[in-house]
C-alpha cells in the first residue's frame, strides 16, 4: 500500500517542484518541532494526512481565488499547503502573533520560494488593514462566532470564509445570531468523518 506521502503526491497531482516543496516543509517542521510546540506529537508521523491533505482540501474548494487572508496561521495549515498547491495564481497573507511560529513560517516559504506575507500581528489589530480579498480561512483556531466576528469586515466586502472545524462545530452554530444575510454550509471532511469545512459568506 502506498504511503501516505504517496497518496497525497497522487490525490493532488503534484508536479515536481511541489513535491520537493513539501519534502522541505516537512523536514523544517520536524526540526521546528524538537524547540516550538507546532503540532500535536501524536500527529508527527501522520503530517501528510492529518495537516497537509487536511489544509489542501481549501484549495480544491476555491481554486481560482486571487488573495487569501489567514488567520492565526500556526505552522501554516491550511496557507501554506494551500500556497504550494496554488502557486503564483494566489496571493497569500498569514497572520500569526507567535514571533517564533513567525519566523517558521518566514523560513519555510524562503526555503520553498513561495511568495506569501506572514504578520507578526493579532487579528483584531490588522484584519481591517486588507481589502478585495476571495478567501479567509483558519484552522484550529477560535470558535465559529470569533472566526466569523474577526472576518466580518472582509466578510462584508464579499470575501468568503473557509473554517476548517472539528466536532464542536454544529454546537458552536448555536451561539451565532441568527442573520438573514449570513449564509452557512457544512461541507463534510474528506480526512474525518467528525470534521467539517464551514464555508461562511454574506449577502450583499
Amino acid at each position: 500500500m502506498n504511503s501516505e506521502r504517496d497518496q497525497f503526491i497522487e490525490y493532488f497531482n503534484l508536479d515536481s517542484s511541489q513535491i520537493e516543496k513539501f519534502d522541505i516543509y516537512v523536514s523544517l517542521l520536524l526540526k521546528w518541532q524538537k524547540t516550538i510546540n507546532l503540532i500535536a506529537p501524536s500527529t508527527k508521523d501522520h503530517i501528510w494526512s492529518r495537516h497537509f491533505y487536511d489544509s489542501g482540501q481549501l484549495a480544491l474548494l476555491a481554486p481560482e481565488a486571487k488573495k487569501w487572508i489567514d488567520m492565526g496561521s500556526g505552522a501554516g495549515f491550511p496557507a501554506l499547503v494551500c500556497a504550494i498547491l496554488l502557486g503564483d495564481k494566489a496571493e497569500f497573507h498569514l497572520i500569526e502573533s507567535d514571533q517564533r511560529k513567525c519566523a517558521f513560517l518566514r523560513t519555510v516559504s524562503r526555503e520553498t520560494s513561495l511568495h506569501v506575507h506572514v504578520h507578526n500581528n493579532r487579528i483584531e489589530e490588522i484584519i481591517g488593514d486588507f481589502s478585495s480579498v476571495d478567501i479567509i480561512s483558519a484552522r484550529a483556531l477560535a470558535s465559529l462566532k470569533q472566526l466569523i466576528d474577526y472576518s466580518r469586515p472582509l466578510l462584508e466586502e464579499g470575501g468568503r470564509g473557509l473554517f476548517l472545524k472539528g466536532q464542536d462545530v454544529v454546537s458552536e452554530l448555536t451561539e451565532i445570531t441568527i442573520n438573514s444575510r449570513l449564509n452557512i454550509e457544512l461541507i463534510k471532511s474528506q480526512t474525518s468523518n467528525q470534521s467539517r469545512i464551514v464555508d461562511v459568506r454574506l449577502t450583499l
